[in-house]
């Protein structure tokens, strides 16, 4: 017996669109049942989270933004300003509570979509679709069956890779006592920072009005740092290089995503699907997962109101894993240096076309334009390197 179609497991960025996008399918017809299932409020409960994209004006979460930015700046590590406007692009800023609360009041209108809460401890097949099981606030034990089951909670392990970064950061929410912030300029990467031995290090400034912005410390690197290594860095970025002057913490953010070149299974049984950041949506190569996420799941929803079997699409082309594959082993080598790169990027290419890049958007004759501005002879080197590098064993997830 099933009591849905489909069951989402996490009301994460992947569960969220997912859910909203099935709640009010157009068209006509009986909408599919879906249950969103998360964990109840608790220690299990992940803090409030940032997502940071980029579209055009008039989309379809723009009610529920904390800011958008038209303009766009980065500072290379001597200083170097390259600013400009990527129209029709804007930089937008969600946060977690925000989504979460658009998506609710969309449910709220509708039988299609309800949420339940559950400790989520097995998603499986079983005959004729997918098994979930877990435990309610009170211990007892719940199972839903559906015909499909959406699984976004994070792996246990990264997949076997030739090489894993991670992106990991801390931010301040900071309010100063006088104007200290341009509210149409975000700060996108700013490499005044004092560089690690490995990898790389930015600094991240995106203004909510004059007087109070998210300030980030970023690295790029194998390991994460710890809490009084990210306060050092960021007491040195908003003290010697924003400087700021007084201001207090309003609110604190810290994280770390995986950027690997390893191969993350989006189908883990007949009906049991990975989606978001388990599902391989992030990009390798800069940590971006949230415009990913709308495309996977505009299309696993797509087929699904079809009746066709929603298996997840590649979030990414084949042609842009290898490129992240080969731009992530030339920084993890050091052949690249990671700040200078990421420079030169910004001051050569269009900044339209390069976010589009950035977000796997890009065409093929726009990526070979964009690669002639890299250093030619450490990335060939690397290209030529990495058939050879066998793939390591699972490191534990970020």
């Amino acid at each position: 017996m099933q009591d849905a179609d489909a069951v989402i497991v996490g009301a994460g960025a992947a569960g969220l669109s997912l859910a909203h996008r099935l709640c009010a399918p157009a068209g006509g017809g009986r909408p599919p049942r879906v249950v969103l299932v998360d964990a109840p409020r608790g220690p299990l409960t992940p803090p409030e989270r940032t997502w940071c994209y980029w579209e055009p004006p008039g989309g379809a979460f723009d009610q529920a933004l904390t800011a958008s930015w038209e303009r766009l700046r980065v500072h290379g590590p001597g200083g170097e300003v390259t600013a400009g406007r990527p129209e029709p692009f804007r930089y937008k800023m969600l946060r977690s509570r925000d989504f979460e609360a658009l998506v609710d009041a969309r449910l709220a209108g509708q039988d299609a979509v309800v949420r339940a809460e559950a400790t989520v401890e097995s998603v499986r097949d079983v005959p004729g679709g997918a098994e979930v099981r877990g435990r309610d606030a009170a211990g007892r034990p719940v199972t839903l069956r559906a015909r499909w089951a959406f699984d976004s909670r994070p792996a246990g392990q990264l997949p076997p890779a030739r090489t894993t970064l991670r992106q990991h950061f801390r931010g301040w929410f900071v309010r100063t006592r006088r104007p200290a912030f341009d509210p149409t300029l975000a700060d996108l990467m700013d490499f005044r920072t004092p560089q690690p031995a490995h990898g790389l290090s930015f600094g991240y400034v995106l203004p909510l009005n004059d007087c109070a912005a998210l300030v980030e410390y970023t690295e790029f690197s194998r390991r994460t740092v710890d809490t009084a290594g990210y306060e050092r860095a960021l007491r040195h970025y908003t003290g010697q290089v924003l400087r700021l002057g007084s201001f207090r913490v309003t609110g604190i953010e810290q994280g770390a995503i995986p950027m690997t070149d390893g191969r993350f299974p989006r189908r883990t049984g007949r009906a049991v699907f990975r989606i978001g950041t388990a599902g391989g949506a992030t990009r390798p190569s800069t940590g971006y997962t949230f415009a990913a996420v709308q495309r996977q799941t505009a299309l696993i929803a797509a087929a699904l109101l079809a009746g066709r079997p929603p298996v997840p699409p590649p979030p990414h082309t084949a042609w842009h894993r290898a490129m992240d594959a080969v731009l992530l082993r030339a920084l993890d080598s050091g052949r690249v240096d990671g700040a200078e790169f990421f420079t030169g990027l910004f001051r050569t290419v269009p900044m339209e076309r390069l976010l589009r890049f950035l977000d796997g958007r890009s065409r093929l004759w726009e990526d070979l334009a964009i690669g002639l501005r890299t250093p030619v002879l450490p990335i060939l080197r690397t290209v030529a390197e990495l058939p050879l590098l066998p793939r390591g064993a699972r490191e534990e997830g970020a």
